[in-house]
């Protein structure tokens, strides 16, 4: 297993984000993490790229505990706006090729182009967009072993998730894993292979998706909503 938590509970006060979740995630795939805005999907990520400590339980990297180390191995992208205010597209892109020993410009400059972003960009100045698609470039730009994408498609036009679409899929080998949360179902839909459903900070199942259209005759959204509908109005 790549990616493998036991246990994981995560809580913050009296809130329990992350309750007891026991998952393994393999390479070779691309999961679609799904579920309500506050479900634990970004909290258990979080965990898996270190970022967060347990309350209770461990998650594991290639069969050892996540730390520092394995951090160079995770390239996580974050719902949150993490760049300076003064820096460039140019300047983000010379900060992580500092940071990571994965990331590769010339690739960087290849998505930037795809994105239809330049360097001479100041990041404030971008629209909600326009800072996503600079945030999947400078993620997708690193030579990991796993990708985590928090709401990669949020603010995000038609046109320009296709881009997106197939920016993710072209880093869909079997050396990798991928790892997207949503609540945009549909896009997800054409990306992953694996289904996790979270609910209430528990761990729903984790479905291999063809299996469940061919045995089941279910969709991805048929089964969201059976899983959410009620909660969701």
């Amino acid at each position: 297993m790549m990616l493998e938590s036991k246990e994981v509970t995560k809580t913050f006060g009296a809130k329990t984000a992350v309750d007891h979740i026991s998952l393994s995630l393999e390479k070779g795939h691309v999961y679609a993490m799904l579920g309500p805005n506050g479900s634990g999907k970004t909290t258990w990520m979080k965990l898996a790229a270190g970022l967060l400590k347990p309350s209770y339980g461990l998650v594991y990297f290639a069969g050892e505990p996540v730390s520092i180390e394995s951090r160079k191995h995770v390239a996580y992208m974050s719902t949150e706006p993490y760049f300076y205010t003064w820096m460039t597209v140019r300047d983000v892109g010379k900060y992580y090729q500092d940071f990571f020993e994965d990331f590769s410009y010339d690739r960087y400059l290849e998505l930037l182009r795809k994105m239809e972003l330049t360097e001479s960009m100041k990041t404030k100045s971008l629209s909600s967009g326009m800072m996503a698609k600079l945030k999947i470039a400078v993620t997708m730009a690193r030579d990991a072993d796993v990708y985590m994408l928090d709401e990669p498609f949020n603010g995000i036009d038609l046109l320009a998730r296709d881009e997106i679409r197939a920016c993710i899929l072209e880093y869909a080998t079997e050396e990798k894993l991928l790892l997207l949360s949503s609540h945009l179902v549909e896009e997800m839909e054409a990306i992953a292979d694996r289904a996790v459903f979270i609910k209430e900070g528990k761990l729903v199942e984790c479905v291999d998706l063809e299996d469940m259209r061919t045995q089941q005759g279910v969709s991805m959204a048929d089964r969201y909503r059976q899983i959410y509908g009620h909660t969701e109005g």
